[in-house]
């Protein structure tokens, strides 16, 4: 019985979750009542309030779930011998898959995640640090193998590759960049940076120099 209460449980949110993103697509955020939200989804109103507060905490629910497909993500392919190029486009296209699945409410998320609301922040900084968790083993793995320069820190390193999939993101969002040339542009923006993050023999030899 608790399995199958589990079971019901998750479907409900899921609907509950479903609803929201096209409601807030269609009509907007704001414009979207808690009411028309449980309509959509097939609940009482009621229902809606046992799973989420406030429609802002649908869209945390929504980051949550992104950071258990880039967990389930990095799970599928475990081998961190993959170069880190490869796996950087791996992880940050299953993130643009999700964004542009509705393209309104992946804009209002966008929003919310780069530029969050001061009411907002504190569940920001965890999500953004629960991510960084599951980033920075992979890049650690990468120094290690020689494929990035280790006296850049982590944090910088993943602000590179955030910054040129959001720079993606709104290329796509612009019309420049069309979903099916979306991965292929992602890969050069990525391997155009690694090749400025990469130790080269100069860099080498003057850290040398310096140290003697």
């Amino acid at each position: 019985m608790a399995g199958i209460r589990e079971t019901k449980k998750q479907q409900t949110r899921a609907a509950i979750m479903q609803a929201a993103i096209k409601l807030f697509g269609e009509k907007g955020f704001e414009k979207t009542s808690i009411e028309e939200l449980a309509k959509e989804a097939g609940i009482g109103k009621g229902t809606i309030y046992s799973y989420f507060q406030t429609k802002t905490d649908i869209l945390h629910a929504f980051c949550e779930d992104e950071l258990v497909c880039l967990h389930q993500e990095l799970t599928d392919n475990a081998d961190r011998e993959i170069p880190i190029l490869q796996q950087m486009v791996a992880i940050y296209m299953g993130e643009f898959r999700l964004i542009t699945e509705n393209r309104e409410f992946g804009r209002l998320f966008m929003q919310q995640t780069a530029f969050p609301r001061d009411v907002d922040l504190e569940q920001h900084l965890e999500n953004e640090n629960s991510y960084f968790k599951l980033l920075f083993p992979l890049l650690e793995k990468a120094q290690e193998r020689g494929e990035l320069r280790k006296d850049i820190e982590l944090l910088h390193i993943t602000g590179h590759f955030y910054g040129l999939y959001l720079l993606l993101v709104s290329a796509w969002f612009t019309g420049r960049v069309p979903t099916e040339e979306a991965e292929v542009a992602l890969e050069t923006l990525f391997r155009q940076a690694m090749e400025g993050l990469q130790p080269s023999s100069e860099h080498i030899s003057s850290e040398g120099i310096q140290h003697e």
